[in-house]
């Protein structure tokens, strides 16, 4: 029997660096997700920005990762496909009862994958399926989806953190870099911008 090795959606492609999503934008899909009462959406938007973790590393959380009994912990730690380092991050409260609405509704054990797939075969929704539903989001809003990737989730908070405290030591903990050159070319950051920053800082 052969084996296909997995090959990634987007292989070899030249995706480019894509834009955060803005206040506005976040409240936007937020509220409509809501309306339409659709948890499972709602939990994997809020938890995207939230857990600021890559879509690979999203679409396998499982219950136990975000939930201890009958409550939605405040912070917790996966390990990060990629890298293979532990990376922490906060679970909000909006996002913790969105995830408890969620797990009830849909009957979920603490075993189970948060957002398990319905494609036989599948334990958990792919990164092409995770691609799909952002993209819906964005077009749903008016916005060119060319600009725009699931990656922006990942973006997104780090760089509203970044504007609001150009504090770029925390944001690298947040994403989980090892180097801050990592985390300055993944902000977008000007060079002498990041050296503005560092010269403003006494050590």
């Amino acid at each position: 029997m052969v084996f296909k090795k997995h090959v990634p959606w987007n292989k070899n492609q030249l995706i480019g660096q894509k834009k955060p999503l803005q206040i506005s934008h976040i409240w936007g899909i937020r509220i409509r997700l809501e309306l339409e009462r659709r948890t499972r959406d709602l939990v994997l938007f809020n938890l995207g920005l939230d857990s600021k973790l890559r879509g690979c590393d999203l679409v396998k959380l499982k219950v136990s990762d975000v939930i201890c009994g009958r409550s939605a912990l405040k912070r917790t730690m996966v390990v990060q496909q990629k890298t293979g380092s532990p990376v922490q991050f906060e679970i909000t409260p909006n996002t913790g009862e969105s995830i408890l609405a969620w797990v009830k509704q849909a009957g979920l054990k603490e075993s189970d994958y948060l957002f398990k797939s319905r494609i036989h075969g599948s334990e958990y929704i792919s990164t092409r399926q995770y691609n799909r539903i952002f993209n819906g989001w964005i077009e749903k809003l008016g916005l060119d989806s060319s600009l725009y990737s699931t990656h922006s989730m990942r973006r997104t908070k780090p760089y509203l953190i970044y504007k609001k405290t150009k504090n770029l030591r925390v944001v690298q903990l947040l994403l989980g870099h090892k180097k801050l050159e990592s985390t300055v070319r993944y902000l977008g950051i000007e060079v002498d911008d990041a050296l503005e920053i560092s010269e403003s800082i006494e050590v």
